[in-house]
């Protein structure tokens, strides 16, 4: 669904992706982590062509988007959703019109398949009943939830999460990724999830891969990737906590 090819990014001065060679199996959740600044983030926004590669080549469905520009681009992005930190709510509008608003403005749906697809989307995510309230009337969590609901809406193929759980208690941490988790395996979308949650991904991700130096350095499904004889790998993941290949061992 998703490969990228010698991808390499330089941001002012500093090198950020040095020669990103990954490939992200369809229609499973891969959970991508690193190091604070390591350029995770940056990967994702390759993916969905929000930036271009100075070098290398990003495929989409068998399409190279790296020099893609405009509506040719903006053609394959429809395949796209994506979950922000933050959520990316506009302040100024209502949940339901939150939700609403790509239905309206990408894809032009009116009147009444608008009021039954968010709401369809919001019960899903255990909003039901909440459309006409504020994201300042909400908890981080519903935030999180509310943004779920809006990427969900458009029914993609492929949907990006930013660090989803960023700011969360570990409680609604673990309800937002069963809720992903869930709703990933109801729809079958493509998921690519930047965490910073160890050993939590562990128990939800089909892959994991790990951005070190501005490269792939493993990737591998959860109980192959915590056997890694990688001395760096192995600490990184040991800073979450111990972890128990018996609790991945039923991985999906």
């Amino acid at each position: 669904m998703i490969k990228l090819v010698g991808v390499k990014k330089t941001l002012g001065s500093q090198p950020v992706l040095q020669g990103v060679d990954l490939t992200i199996p369809p229609g499973k959740l891969t959970t991508i982590i690193g190091r604070s600044g390591e350029g995770k983030s940056v990967l994702l926004k390759h993916m969905i062509g929000l930036m271009q590669p100075d070098e290398g080549e990003v495929w989409v469905d068998g399409t190279d988007i790296s020099r893609l520009r405009g509506h040719a681009l903006n053609e394959v992005r429809k395949k796209f959703a994506m979950l922000f930190q933050g959520a990316a709510l506009f302040d100024s509008l209502t949940v339901f019109e939150n939700v609403a608003f790509p239905l309206r403005e990408k894809l032009r749906v009116k009147g009444d398949e608008v009021t039954a697809r968010v709401q369809e989307k919001l019960e899903q995510v255990g909003l039901a009943g909440m459309g006409h309230k504020f994201p300042a009337e909400l908890s981080g969590g519903m935030r999180k939830r509310a943004g779920l609901a809006r990427a969900l809406v458009m029914q993609p193929e492929i949907i990006l999460f930013d660090e989803p759980t960023t700011g969360l208690d570990p409680l609604m941490a673990k309800s937002i990724h069963d809720l992903i988790t869930g709703m990933q395996r109801k729809f079958g979308f493509t998921a690519v999830m930047v965490s910073h949650e160890i050993p939590e991904i562990f128990g939800i991700s089909d892959y994991v891969a790990m951005l070190k130096g501005g490269k792939i350095a493993a990737m591998a499904e959860p109980a192959k990737f915590q056997q890694t004889a990688d001395p760096e790998i192995r600490e990184f993941i040991s800073v979450g906590g111990t972890i128990s290949l018996a609790t991945v061992s039923s991985v999906r």
